[in-house]
């Protein structure tokens, strides 16, 4: 037989207030609202079979989130904090390898004022690949791995990879695609039935 468990009272009438104000709420978020509910049904008197139905969730839930409000008080009605490993690289790293994607590579060409082409570093990469971007964010003392570099350029839409260069030139001799030649024979419509 299950045991019988009811929320403790409320610590003081400030404590009351929040949780039946919780309760009643209309614009805070769907679990905070249904767990202040478990708990204001339990101060008036019903028991957890009763709240479960009236709230259609399990039993175990309601004895879960009354034991968790006994313990913690209001702070017993948040979520605990998630499951899994947290990450291993920190928003501020995460930020440099985004500006160091979206900057020149050392090793790109570029001219000078007086025209004349010249690169930061001559051994380095002339465009950012994956593997590039991964030795650089190392090389700057952030420990990531290429697979981690590409998740989070896709998750914040940073290009790293460079255009064809059969796409545009700047020859002047170059000469672009033509307009695809129309068709020599022109479709036919079909007759509707």
């Amino acid at each position: 037989m299950p045991k019988l468990l009811y929320a403790r009272p409320p610590v003081d009438a400030e404590e009351e207030r929040k949780v039946r104000k919780l309760a009643g709420a209309r614009h805070a978020p769907a679990d905070w609202i249904m767990r202040a509910k478990m708990i204001a049904a339990s101060w008036d008197g019903e028991r957890t079979s009763g709240i479960a139905a009236r709230l259609g969730c399990h039993m175990q839930t309601v004895r879960e989130r009354l034991a968790r409000f006994n313990a913690e008080g209001i702070d017993g009605l948040g979520d605990l904090p998630g499951a899994g490993r947290k990450r291993r690289i920190t928003e501020g790293e995460r930020g440099r390898i985004i500006a160091l994607a979206r900057s020149v590579p050392p090793g790109r060409p570029q001219r000078t004022a007086g025209g004349d082409l010249s690169c930061a570093d001559e051994q380095g990469p002339p465009q950012w690949t994956l593997d590039s971007l991964t030795e650089a964010a190392r090389v700057e003392g952030i420990d990531v791995h290429r697979s981690q570099v590409r998740r989070i350029l896709l998750a914040e839409r940073v290009r790293w990879r460079h255009t064809r260069s059969w796409a545009e030139s700047k020859d002047p001799d170059f000469a672009p695609k033509e307009q695809l030649s129309s068709s020599s024979t022109p479709t036919r419509r079909r007759a509707r039935r």
